[in-house]
């Protein structure tokens, strides 16, 4: 009897726990749904499901749908396996309901897309998930959930969705010492030294994060890589990682290190056009295959920040590329080959110089090679024009390069909603064939007509229990998935499906956070980067602002380099008179980026270097417009510190204080970076601050003397 009561007391305790909301679960929140009234409609319509498993994958699909149905309905869904269940998954030849009810002409031909669509059958309502493979359903699966979590009515649905690009993928700048470069949410989350007997839980909710968003594969090391990330003992551990991801529709890859041959094969050179070193990466393909038999390929990145490459031996980038993709052609890999270059010489400018090593080796590819482009030209500035090789390699597969992770966008502690930035690159239009040959066009595949498609996001993914560091820093993850999806959405509708799935549906909770992360981008380059400005951070860690940066070993890695602010004035000249980068775009496009009268203020000192006093088009002169873009930016900061006050109690209230706290960090920082950047240059301009400013807490000196240590993402 004793023990009883010390059971009952132990039990009624727990009851009682509320454990803590930490951001795990992500987007794939299966809580009950809390509006009465729908849920009641929703269990009248879902009352039984006919999924009919053949298949691993399916398997998965079938795992995911029953968690989630049972976590949102509240109840257990029970299994039917006659056409008398109100919702039927499968294929039509896994299911003879759904090969009776759909035509087929109504499924996707894409092996990826879907079909969910409503019956009204003898006055009962039925809904359809199918495709026409497992790989299909489950993508239909996750998106017939996504409906569920934002409340959607399920009443007239006929939702036939297709990827626009074939291979989207996130690479992992992971070291195998467990170590992130640019990662700001804790270390690896590849256990190297356990693998390959221990996978934990963790990493198949990795599998499940992006498969629910449509990702389809991940390089898993570093491009700056390691060889040893080719030998059987690491081999041995991607296939253990493959094996877990494979259910999910995932295909894992590889950063190659070029000089893999010299390193771990003891040959002496590694010139791609010599028999040896192609017959070294022949075998080890091969080797690799064994092992992953669905491996998908090599990301490499070559002559660029002291890696080897092709330009070592005297060769070219399409030289090395084609070599690996001949290796990869038998097994159906791909090369991943990335334009972000620059060599030991400092160029007349930065901006040209993978325009310049590219844009003349256009055609001369392989068929299974793509060149890796990222969004700027520079390196994942708060903001820059699109890349000019983006419509340039018409015979070439070109992919995009975004960075998740905030390199330049105060790393994890700086609230910003990148769906934004991915979106003002996908709708800039190049006009290479003409007004609407935008960079989605381009890297979809249509506009040059390349069946072989893919983009690639660097990830911001680490250790954290939240994954990502702040919670917010989940929606690029999730933007990125969805927009690689289809370019063509709406960041607003996904920063508002995010919400809706990770936060509350609540409407003016929605409108309130859809707000602060429409226009939290906008505020961080106001604080950080207005103007056109760029590459004016701290060196090497890039925490902080450090627009004083020079003397690093080379022009372009400094600060000064980019701004070259001085009395008389500020800016990068890129037009005819000055590096001439405008010319690297097509006609329409240069004249506009080129045309100090034409080009959009938010490019203005990118391309063109203007006087203190010049007037811009508010009336402003250009001190007092970089003054203003300052101060709005902290201004925004602060007013997003109010707005996130109005969510207590619409949220958790665990995420609710983390992100209270970190927006303080972010205020803090933002009127450092406005503060530090205004007196510097000031100290050219000799121009005061317009009347009504508040003055900077600090001197100049103060601010250049700030030094950090162990700053993450970096080695100290």
């Amino acid at each position: 009897m004793k023990y009883r009561i010390i059971f009952f007391l132990a039990f009624a305790f727990v009851t009682e726990i509320s454990f803590a909301e930490t951001g795990y679960r992500l987007w794939l929140r299966y809580d009950r749904i809390e509006n009465p009234d729908l849920l009641e409609k929703y269990r009248s319509q879902i009352k039984s499901i006919n999924f009919e498993v053949k298949s691993e994958m399916a398997g998965v699909a079938k795992k995911e749908i029953l968690l989630a149905l049972n976590g949102l309905l509240g109840k257990k869904v029970t299994l039917d396996a006659t056409n008398l269940a109100s919702l039927i998954i499968g294929t039509p030849e896994s299911s003879s309901v759904i090969k009776a009810m759909v035509t087929a002409n109504e499924i996707p031909n894409s092996p990826e897309g879907f079909l969910i669509k409503t019956f009204i059958t003898n006055s009962q309502l039925k809904i359809v998930i199918c495709a026409k493979n497992d790989k299909g359903v489950l993508y239909g699966v996750y998106h017939f959930i996504r409906l569920l979590q934002s409340n959607s009515s399920l009443d007239k649905l006929n939702n036939n969705q297709s990827p626009t690009i074939k291979n989207r993928i996130l690479n992992h700048w992971d070291n195998l010492d467990g170590t992130v470069e640019r990662g700001y949410a804790g270390s690896s989350l590849w256990e190297w030294h356990k693998l390959p007997g221990f996978t934990p839980t963790r990493y198949t909710d990795y599998a499940r994060a992006n498969a629910s968003i449509g990702i389809n594969g991940t390089v898993l090391n570093n491009v700056n890589t390691n060889a040893l990330s080719l030998t059987v003992p690491y081999l041995l551990k991607t296939a253990a990682l493959a094996k877990v991801f494979r259910p999910y529709g995932i295909k894992v890859y590889l950063s190659a290190r070029f000089s893999a041959p010299i390193e771990l094969g003891g040959l002496k050179t590694a010139d791609p056009l010599d028999p040896q070193v192609k017959q070294w990466w022949i075998d080890k393909t091969k080797e690799i295959y064994q092992y992953i038999p669905d491996f998908g390929g090599f990301l490499v990145k070559a002559n660029s920040e002291g890696q080897p490459g092709p330009q070592n031996y005297g060769r070219n980038h399409a030289d090395g590329a084609n070599m690996l993709a001949d290796a990869l052609a038998p097994f159906g890999g791909i090369v991943m080959w990335r334009a972000f270059v620059y060599d030991d010489k400092v160029p007349d400018d930065r901006a040209k110089q993978a325009y310049n090593e590219f844009k003349p080796l256009d055609g001369k590819f392989r068929e299974n090679v793509l060149v890796q482009i990222k969004n700027g030209a520079i390196d994942f500035q708060p903001r820059e024009p699109f890349h000019p090789l983006f419509g340039a390699m018409p015979a070439t597969p070109v992919m995009m390069e975004f960075q998740l992770t905030q390199e330049y966008l105060g790393f994890s502690t700086h609230l910003a909603y990148l769906g934004t930035m991915f979106k003002e690159t996908f709708s800039s239009d190049t006009y290479s064939k003409g007004k609407g040959s935008t960079v989605a066009q381009v890297i979809s595949g249509k506009l040059d007509e390349h069946q072989l498609t893919a983009i690639a996001g660097v990830a911001n993914i680490g250790s954290d229990v939240n994954w990502c560091g702040h919670p917010f820093a989940q929606s690029n993850w999730y933007a990125y998935g969805r927009l690689a999806w289809n370019p063509e959405f709406s960041a607003d509708q996904i920063a508002e499906e995010w919400i809706r799935l990770t936060f509350t549906n609540d409407q003016l909770a929605l409108t309130a956070i859809n707000k602060i992360m429409m226009e939290s981008r906008e505020t961080i380059v106001n604080y950080m980067t207005p103007l056109g400005l760029h590459h004016i951070m701290a060196r090497n860690h890039h925490y902080g602002p450090g627009p004083w940066v020079k003397n690093a070993g080379r022009e372009d890695w400094t600060s000064v380099y980019y701004h070259k602010a001085d009395s008389i004035g500020i800016g990068f000249n890129r037009t005819a008179t000055g590096s001439n980068a405008v010319a690297q775009y097509f006609p329409v496009v240069a004249e506009q980026f080129g045309d100090v009268k034409q080009v959009p203020e938010k490019y203005l000192l990118w391309f063109h270097r203007l006087k203190w006093t010049d007037q811009l088009k508010s009336g402003n002169t250009l001190w007092n417009e970089l003054v203003e873009h300052y101060y709005d930016g902290a201004k925004a900061v602060d007013s997003m510190q109010v707005t996130w006050q109005g969510m207590k109690g619409k949220i958790d209230d665990d995420r609710h204080e983390e992100v209270a706290q970190l927006l303080k960090i972010q205020f803090s920082e933002a009127k450092w970076w406005r503060d530090a950047c205004l007196l510097y240059f000031q100290s050219f301009s000799k121009l005061p601050l317009p009347a009504g400013y508040e003055k900077p807490q600090h001197d100049l000196k103060y601010y250049q003397n700030l030094k950090f240590n162990f700053v993450p993402g970096i080695k100290n």
